[in-house]
């Protein structure tokens, strides 16, 4: 089956990649309040019409967001409390005890949840509202919920540690369960609702301006998550909840060991035997969400590197064969034609190619990949074709300026004559200007680019657990920023008006 090119293809575009977590905002990290609607009111003044951004669940202690607890839910420490403030289910005194750090957001949360319960109880509308959200999510979030309960009554610890009848989800176990579980039930599935209120806020404003919100899919799942307590029998995971057989890469660009990833892999023949409902699932939520989806480590929908449980690294294992024609075709047949794009890096097959061209989702061209090897390297921007989206570099990159500072000088030398950078054209500019330039119809900065930022504000070094997904833009860019990406936009044709 081929699928024709998404209409969202059909026209030059240009975006920013910037996590929310990095938006500036009061509370510990970036939120869906105000400051994400200024940002879409500055991607119009600067010429964008896409904003990307990285998988929007809820995170373990380290602050992956590829590395979720649930592949549906949204993660609430996004939730922007000023609206609790605003709605009275929050007192000012707590809200800046959360701003001081005082009492953590989760604290917060549970205070504002009793307080919205409440209100439920007098205010139908309110009330039908939660029960319409209820009802339209029915399929993850009253397991995300009890699970997310258990995580807290076992003190965090991973599902496969729970006691045994509630491990493996016996019915009378997990039903004493959710009685016992009530209170902090209620308090998830009032910060999924508000989630979902502040999402749709920020996406209907998205649409009145003319911007397209550009998300990401992890193909895996992580080991302690719902995905994987629920639905065990799709994954390489034993009768004692821990995994026979682990994803990740062998070594390439970015480790000399390859990267063990950790999550558990597919029983493909399982998912199959479902009609690959699971999947379908999955893509439908996030869809709900936004306009375009990125499937991370498309690769692994054609063949997949195995990596034995015990393993430390990505140096031993092997490559299997999937079923993601099938796969695919199953969602399209499902959902209709999705504008997804492939993250196609790294070890890329022919099989991959045409597994990619069999569904007609563009692929990514990385510039920082371009440059120290041949003519014939497919980043360089003569090898781009139109149907593939263009970055300078990705969250995993570190910025343009940052890679440029440390590049061998025969790197450096090499872009520098190819494109034939002025002298007073300091970087990360060439760079930038090259990634509008390129025949990709998409094109996508990171916003540290944009700010001409270094290695300082690198978001995540791949193989690497600390100083990752914490960079923050400390204020909104100015107006002469705006104008300045506005010129070279319009300069390119990818503005709406070009």
């Amino acid at each position: 089956m081929s699928s024709p090119i998404n209409p969202l293809f059909h026209q030059r575009r240009s975006g920013l990649l910037l996590h929310i977590t990095s938006l500036p905002s009061p509370q510990k990290t970036g939120s869906l309040g105000i400051e994400a609607l200024q940002f879409i009111d500055g991607l119009v003044l600067g010429g964008f019409t896409v904003w990307q951004f990285l998988p929007l669940g809820p995170t373990h202690a380290h602050g992956s967001p590829y590395e979720s607890l649930s592949s549906m839910a949204g993660n609430p420490d996004l939730i922007d409390l000023r609206e609790c403030l605003n709605e009275g289910w929050l007192s000012e005194v707590d809200y800046q005890r959360v701003l001081r750090q005082e009492c953590t957001m989760s604290d917060a949360r549970a205070i504002a949840a009793a307080a919205f319960w409440q209100q439920c109880k007098t205010d139908e509308a309110l009330l039908a509202s939660v029960d319409a959200f209820s009802l339209a999510q029915d399929s993850w979030l009253y397991d995300y919920a009890l699970f997310s309960a258990l995580k807290r009554t076992y003190h965090q610890q991973p599902w496969w540690q729970w006691p045994l009848n509630i491990r493996d989800r016996h019915p009378t176990a997990l039903s004493q369960a959710t009685t016992d579980s009530y209170t902090f039930i209620q308090q998830t599935l009032f910060e999924q609702y508000l989630f979902d209120r502040q999402w749709c806020r920020i996406k209907a404003y998205a649409e009145a301006k003319g911007v397209l919100l550009f998300g990401d899919i992890p193909i895996y799942v992580a080991h302690d998550s719902v995905d994987a307590w629920v639905n065990r029998q799709y994954f390489t995971i034993n009768k004692q909840g821990l995994c026979d057989e682990v994803a990740g890469v062998p070594p390439d660009y970015f480790s000399e060991t390859g990267q063990r990833w950790g999550n558990p892999l597919y029983r493909w023949d399982m998912l199959e035997a479902d009609h690959f409902q699971w999947w379908i699932e999955r893509i439908k939520v996030q869809y709900q969400r936004m306009h375009m989806m990125r499937i991370d480590h498309f690769r692994g929908l054609e063949a997949y590197w195995a990596i034995p449980g015990h393993s430390e690294d990505g140096r031993i294992g092997e490559w299997r064969k999937a079923p993601g024609d099938r796969c695919l075709s199953a969602i399209e047949k499902a959902l209709g034609s999705l504008p997804l794009i492939a993250e196609d890096l790294g070890i890329i097959t022919a099989e991959v190619d045409a597994l990619r061209n069999q569904f007609a989702l563009p692929g990514m061209k990385i510039l920082q990949f371009a440059f120290g090897g041949n003519a014939d390297n497919p980043y360089l921007p003569h090898q781009h074709r139109q149907d593939s989206v263009c970055y300078t570099g990705t969250h995993d990159n570190d910025t343009s300026l940052g890679w440029y500072t440390s590049a061998p000088k025969h790197e450096r030398e090499h872009m520098l004559r190819y494109l034939n950078a002025p002298i007073d054209d300091p970087m990360p500019w060439p760079l930038v200007k090259a990634c509008l330039a390129s025949v990709s119809q998409l094109a996508i900065l990171p916003m540290q680019d944009v700010l001409a930022l270094g290695s300082e504000a690198r978001f995540n070094t791949p193989g690497t657990l600390e100083k990752n997904w914490s960079w923050r833009m400390s204020q909104m860019p100015k107006e002469s920023q705006w104008q300045r990406m506005q010129q070279f936009n319009t300069l390119y044709g990818r503005t709406a008006h070009s």
